[in-house]
C-alpha cells in the first residue's frame, strides 16, 4: 500500500507516546531508493544481479529483521511500476535534494520513536548474516550502530541502525549545514563493528562496476 507521509497526521510529541523502552523497540526498515543514479545512468534499485531487482532483494532482507519496511523515495517515484505496491516514505520538502540524510530525516519525521534499520539499494553483497550481526550487536544507548568500512575504517552510514535519539543529532548537523551521514557518524557517539565479510558493503555506482559485480 502506497503511503504519502505528507498526508499522515502528525505524531504526538508527548513523551508518554513512546511506550516501549528503546532496547525493546521493534526495528523499522528503510530502503534508500531516492537517489538519481547519475553515474549509473539508470535506477540502481532496479538493477538485477540474480533473479530479482536489487530493491526487492533489500526488501526481503529487511523483512527478516523489521516489523515494518518502507521505501525511502522521491514523490515522483510513487507511481513507478516497481515501487507502487510497496509502502513508501517520501522525502519531505524540507529535506529534498540532500541525499540519504533527507530520507533518514523523513523517516524520523514519520516515526520519531522507531529505531530505523537503514539500507542503501546499491550494496548488492549485503547478506542476511551481515544484517544479523548488525542487529545482534546493536547498542541502543548509542545514536547508531554501524559497520566500519573495510577500506578506510570509517563508519558506513547506509547499512546501519539509527536509534530514536539520533533524530535530534542528525537534525542539528543538518541545520548547521552538514548533509553527509558519514561525517555525522564520525563526529557522534556510535557503536562501530568490524564486518566479517569485508566485501559486504562494497557499493556499485557505475555501469562498469555493475558488470564486474555481476561476475562476482
Amino acid at each position: 500500500m502506497q503511503m504519502n507521509t505528507d498526508n499522515q497526521s502528525q505524531m504526538s510529541t508527548d513523551s508518554n507516546r513512546c511506550s516501549l523502552p528503546v532496547a525493546r523497540s521493534p526495528l523499522k526498515g528503510l530502503i534508500l531508493v531516492g537517489g538519481k543514479s547519475t553515474r549509473m545512468q539508470t535506477d540502481k534499485a532496479k538493477l538485477v544481479y540474480g533473479d530479482d531487482p536489487q530493491m526487492k532483494i533489500c526488501w526481503d532482507l529487511l523483512r527478516l529483521f523489521c516489523k515494518e519496511t518502507f521505501l525511502s523515495c522521491r514523490i515522483d517515484q510513487g507511481d513507478d511500476d516497481l515501487y507502487q505496491h510497496f509502502e513508501k516514505i517520501y522525502d519531505k520538502q524540507a529535506y529534498e535534494n540532500i541525499g540519504p540524510l533527507g530520507g533518514i530525516l523523513s523517516a524520523f519525521d514519520y516515526d520519531p520513536y522507531a529505531p530505523w534499520l537503514v539500507l542503501a539499494c546499491d550494496l548488492p553483497f549485503v547478506d542476511e548474516s551481515t544484517l544479523s550481526d548488525l542487529v545482534t550487536q546493536r547498542n541502543p544507548d548509542k545514536i547508531a550502530t554501524a559497520y566500519k568500512s573495510a577500506h578506510d575504517g570509517l563508519p558506513e552510514p547506509l547499512c546501519a541502525i539509527y536509534e530514536p535519539q539520533a533524530k535530534d543529532v542528525l537534525l542539528k548537523f543538518f541545520k548547521d549545514g552538514s548533509k553527509c551521514p558519514r561525517k555525522i557518524l564520525i563526529n557522534s557517539d556510535v557503536k562501530l563493528l568490524d564486518p566479517k565479510n569485508k566485501k559486504a558493503l562494497d557499493n556499485i555506482n557505475t555501469a562498469e562496476e555493475y558488470q564486474v559485480a555481476k561476475q562476482r
